[in-house]
C-alpha cells in the first residue's frame, strides 16, 4: 500500500498533539494525527481532568461538614466511592469524546496506533489492521511522559499505586502513604485525606511543593498538617515490604530508618518521557534524561522534527504544550511566533488549599542577581475571601527594585489557580508595579488581594 503524504504529522493526541494538528488544519495545512490509546492523552483521560473531578467531589465533602458555619444543616454525611470515580471517568469521557469532535471539524486524519520514524519526514504506525505508512515535510512529537518507577517501589495495582489506579481505586485507603509531594502526589493526598484516609507524605526534599517559593510550601505545610495530614521532609522511602493486606514501609529520616505500616502507597515520584520505540536514536535524535533534546523553538536538530509537551522536558504542564503545539505549528507555516519562556508558564496545584505561582520565586530572583521588592497579602484582609469562610491564604510579589517589572508572583488559598491568569497577562505584557497600581479592582473580590500584594511591595498596602 502506497504511504498516504501529508504536510504535518502529529504523534500523540495529548494536549500538545492535538493542539498543533489544529493549529496546523487552521493554516492550510494537511494534517493526520496518531494516537495509541485514548484522544485527549493522559491529561483529558487520566491527569488534569479527571483528578480537577475527584478533588472537586472532595471540596464539597468538606464543604458539607462545615455546613454549620454557614447557617445549613447537614446531616448524615457521607460519600459513594465509586459513584465518585464514576463521575470523574464520565467528565473524562466527555472530554476525550470532544477531541474526536475537533479532529473532525478540522478535516484531521485519526490514525489509532503506535508510531514509528522509519526515516526522515516517514513514520510507519502499527494498527490493528496492519502497518500503515504516512510521509510528511513537518512531524511533531508529542508522546507524552508516564509515572517514573523506582527500584523496589514499583507499583502493582493492589496495595501500591501510580496515579492511574489512585483514580480508579480498587479500595478506599485507610492508611495512606503518599511518596513525593509534587503536584501530583499533594493532589491525591488531599483528595484521600478530605475522604478520611490517614495520611501520611514523605517528601525527599527540605519542604513539600519543593518547586514552589518557599514561604509558599511552609503556609501549605501548616495547613496540611491542620487537616491531619502527617509531612515528613528530608525523608526517603528505601523499602516496601508487601504482603496481602498491608505495606510495611521502610523510611529514612535524620539519618535513621523507621517503619510504617500502611494499607496503600500511592508512588509520585515524577515522570520519565515516551521516548522508547519511536526510531530516535536512528534519526540522530539527542535524547536527555529521557526527554528529546531541543532549542527554544522546539527543533530537533533533525529538519522538519520537533518534540513538545513533556516529551520535551520541564515543566512538565499542559498548558506549555499547547502553547508550544501552536508554536510550532505556525513556524512551519513561515510566521514568526515568540518562543514559549518557562519562566512565564504558571504552575498550578488544586490541593486544598490550592496553590498557584508563575515567574521567579523570592529565593531564585535574589539567585540571580536582581535587588527586589517583595509584597504580600493574606485572605484574612481580604472581604470576599471572610464572606466565602476561606481566610487562610496569601498573595506574594517579587519585583525588580530597579525597573519595576513583576519577576515573580505566588499564591496559596482558595481559588488561586483562577486568580493567577492576571500575573501571567502581566507579566507577558511587561506590566511593571505601576500599570498594576494604577489598575481597578473589582470589589468584592479575591482579585483585590493581587492589588493589595503589589501595593505592599512598595509599603503602599491600604488594608493591612
Amino acid at each position: 500500500m502506497a504511504a498516504k503524504s501529508f504536510d504535518l504529522i502529529v504523534i500523540g493526541a495529548g494536549p500538545g498533539g492535538y493542539v498543533a494538528a489544529i493549529r496546523g488544519a487552521q493554516l492550510g495545512m494537511s494534517v493526520a494525527i496518531v494516537e495509541r490509546e485514548h484522544l485527549g492523552g493522559i491529561c483529558l483521560n487520566w491527569g488534569c481532568i479527571p483528578t480537577k473531578a475527584l478533588l472537586r467531589s472532595s471540596e464539597v465533602f468538606h464543604l458539607m461538614h462545615r455546613a454549620k458555619e454557614f447557617g445549613l444543616k447537614a446531616e448524615g454525611i457521607s460519600y459513594d466511592l465509586d459513584a465518585v470515580v464514576k463521575r470523574s471517568r464520565k467528565v473524562a469521557g466527555q472530554l476525550s469524546g470532544g477531541i474526536g469532535h475537533l479532529m473532525k471539524k478540522n478535516k484531521i486524519t485519526v490514525v489509532m496506533g503506535a508510531a514509528k520514524l522509519t526515516g526522515k519526514g516517514k513514520v510507519s504506525v502499527k494498527t490493528d489492521k496492519g502497518d500503515e505508512e504516512l510521509i510528511a515535510k513537518n512531524i511533531v512529537l508529542a508522546t507524552g511522559a508516564r509515572a517514573r518507577e523506582l527500584p523496589g517501589l514499583e507499583a502493582d495495582g493492589e496495595r501500591v499505586w501510580t496515579y492511574k489506579h489512585a483514580l480508579q481505586p480498587p479500595h478506599m485507603p485507610k492508611k495512606l502513604l503518599v511518596i513525593g509531594s509534587g503536584a501530583i502526589g499533594i493532589e491525591f493526598a488531599s483528595f484521600y485525606n478530605t475522604l478520611g484516609a490517614e495520611t501520611t507524605v514523605v517528601e525527599v526534599m527540605d519542604r513539600v511543593l519543593p518547586v514552589e517559593d518557599a514561604e509558599i510550601s511552609a503556609f501549605a505545610k501548616k495547613a496540611f498538617e491542620k487537616q491531619g495530614m502527617k509531612i515528613m521532609q528530608k525523608a526517603m522511602v528505601k523499602q516496601l515490604d508487601r504482603a496481602k493486606d498491608k505495606v510495611t514501609a521502610h523510611i529514612e529520616v535524620g539519618g535513621k530508618v523507621e517503619k510504617q505500616e500502611f494499607d496503600t502507597v500511592i508512588s509520585a515520584v515524577g515522570i520519565v518521557g515516551n521516548v522508547e520505540g519511536l526510531g530516535l536514536e536512528e534519526l540522530g535524535v539527542k535524547v536527555d534524561r529521557t526527554h528529546v533534546v531541543t532549542d527554544e523553538y522546539c527543533r530537533t536538530g533533525v529538519d522538519g522534527l520537533y518534540a513538545i509537551g513533556d516529551i520535551a522536558g520541564a515543566p512538565w504542564l499542559a498548558h506549555k504544550a499547547s502553547h508550544e503545539g501552536v508554536m510550532v505549528a505556525e513556524l512551519m507555516a513561515g510566521k514568526h511566533p515568540h518562543p514559549v519562556k518557562p519562566e512565564s508558564i504558571a504552575g498550578c496545584t488544586y490541593c486544598h488549599p490550592q496553590v498557584a505561582s508563575v515567574g521567579y520565586s523570592e529565593a531564585k530572583a535574589k539567585e540571580l542577581g536582581y535587588e527586589i521588592k517583595v509584597g504580600r497579602f493574606p485572605f484574612i484582609g481580604n472581604g470576599k475571601a471572610i464572606a466565602l469562610g476561606e481566610e487562610g491564604g496569601m498573595i506574594k510579589t517579587v519585583f525588580d527594585a530597579k525597573t519595576g517589572e513583576l519577576l515573580g508572583a505566588h499564591m496559596v488559598g482558595a481559588e488561586v489557580t483562577e486568580l493567577i491568569q492576571g500575573y501571567v497577562v502581566g507579566r507577558q505584557l511587561e506590566t511593571t508595579e505601576e500599570d498594576l497600581m494604577n489598575t481597578v479592582f473589582p470589589h468584592p473580590t479575591l482579585s483585590e488581594m493581587m492589588h493589595e500584594a503589589v501595593l505592599d511591595a512598595y509599603g503602599r498596602v491600604i488594608h493591612m
